[in-house]
């Protein structure tokens, strides 16, 4: 499908398309949101600066919360199937980094519940008890380290260290693992690899990440363990199992998902707490029962997830504008978490907030975040223990990284004393 820009477009002097808007801070970048929330909440937009030959004119810019919920669960309307890429990618590289986010039902529906089918109780409760000796291993290690940066020897450790337990990743590659997934979310950030050739990047990492996914399938096929690779490589549904190659189409998805966004959530997360101490303070008071709503405060705030695209399916209207069939749509979770129509101060760090319908995890519907469930465990673990054992972190000035998908913090200097 023919991604063009329709007859009735409605364009707003907002740049939200270029590098230079992306290297902006996020509250710079929420100016312009919150000004397309106002005036243009779905308004047509040129393509991102992406230095690869395409045929894109450019997409529809969705920034409301409720239109977000809109385009996220009507999937007749907007699907995934055509990419979600904002930037103007090969299909056949975003569905090689993405597995069934590329995908619509029922294909989508029948990739999601074997995987789903993988976690059953027993692999769960065997998850969290990892996770929570994990992290508190983690700080353990972080308590008295001095002047370190808060990335390297803590918010990346856990996230990374989870899926490599979960899909028997052996010790020498964890490291590899780890930089490729950052190279396929960093991908414009020159640390990352080169920006002027994004696609030999982007396409080295997937194929290391795929290739190490589907040894690894393999081998747990003759060699099966009380772990979630075994319960991949078995799971069943109507007669259906998951190949090798499917498994290695997961491992780069959960390698970029299950990695990035936890990482970069933690780290925003402890800046948020470093300059509101009230907040710190109101949640130790009764941590047990403040932590989960507080998680979704975590995510809110930070929206470690900026966006996704849909592609509309038919002609149809959305925030009072003609879409077209063909057209890309893209949802800015990070303007729909900042809705002055639903949250109340909603640039503040409030844990103790009663309603939070925030779109950190997709905003509903099939694609909405399969993952929810570890990424709350591992907040919970770590902020349980980064709370209570290193109360005097010192937080210096982060270093993030130039890009419009995930908001990568690359560095975080510290100072545990």
């Amino acid at each position: 499908m023919k991604l063009a820009a329709t007859a009735h477009q409605r364009t707003i002097d907002v740049d939200i398309s270029s590098n230079e808007f992306w290297a902006k801070s996020f509250d710079e970048r929420d100016d312009s949101f919150a000004r397309l929330r106002r005036d243009a909440p779905v308004s047509w937009h040129p393509p991102t600066e992406f230095p690869f030959p395409h045929e894109e004119t450019g997409f529809w810019a969705v920034v409301r919360n409720d239109d977000i919920n809109v385009v996220s669960r009507q999937t007749q309307r907007f699907g995934s199937g055509y990419g979600v890429s904002l930037d103007p990618m090969p299909f056949e590289l975003l569905r090689a980094a993405s597995f069934f986010l590329t995908m619509d039902d029922p294909e989508h529906a029948r990739y999601r519940a074997l995987v789903s089918a993988a976690f059953t109780p027993r692999q769960v409760k065997l998850i969290d008890d990892q996770i929570r000796s994990a992290a508190g291993e983690i700080i353990g290690d972080l308590v008295g380290a001095g002047h370190v940066d808060f990335i390297e020897h803590c918010a990346s450790r856990l996230p990374m260290r989870t899926i490599a337990d979960m899909m028997g990743v052996p010790e020498s590659e964890r490291v590899a693992a780890a930089r490729a997934g950052d190279a396929v979310i960093g991908r414009s950030d020159p640390e990352f690899g080169d920006p002027t050739d994004p696609i030999r990047v982007i396409t080295d990492a997937i194929s290391y990440l795929h290739a190490l996914g589907a040894d690894l399938a393999h081998h747990r096929r003759a060699h099966p363990a009380d772990d979630l690779l075994t319960n991949l490589v078995q799971a069943e549904v109507d007669g259906q199992r998951l190949t090798d190659a499917d498994i290695g189409s997961f491992m780069v998805l959960f390698t970029v998902a299950g990695n990035d966004t936890t990482r970069n959530t933690t780290a925003l997360t402890l800046m948020a707490f470093d300059k509101n101490p009230d907040q710190r303070a109101y949640l130790l008071e009764r941590f047990d029962e403040r932590i989960m709503p507080a998680v979704d405060e975590f995510i809110r705030h930070g929206s470690p997830v900026m966006q996704f695209t849909r592609t509309a399916l038919i002609d149809t209207e959305l925030g009072g504008q003609q879409i077209a069939q063909g057209d890309k749509v893209c949802v800015f979770y990070c303007s729909g978490n900042r809705d002055e129509s639903v949250f109340d101060r909603p640039a503040v760090f409030d844990v103790s907030r009663a309603k939070n319908p925030h779109v950190g995890f997709g905003g509903g519907g099939p694609h909405f975040c399969i993952g929810v469930g570890l990424a709350k465990s591992q907040l919970r673990a770590l902020f349980g223990e980064l709370l209570t054992r290193v109360p005097n972190i010192e937080v210096g000035d982060p270093e993030f990284a130039v890009g419009n998908f995930i908001r990568v913090i690359n560095r975080l200097p510290v100072h545990v004393p």
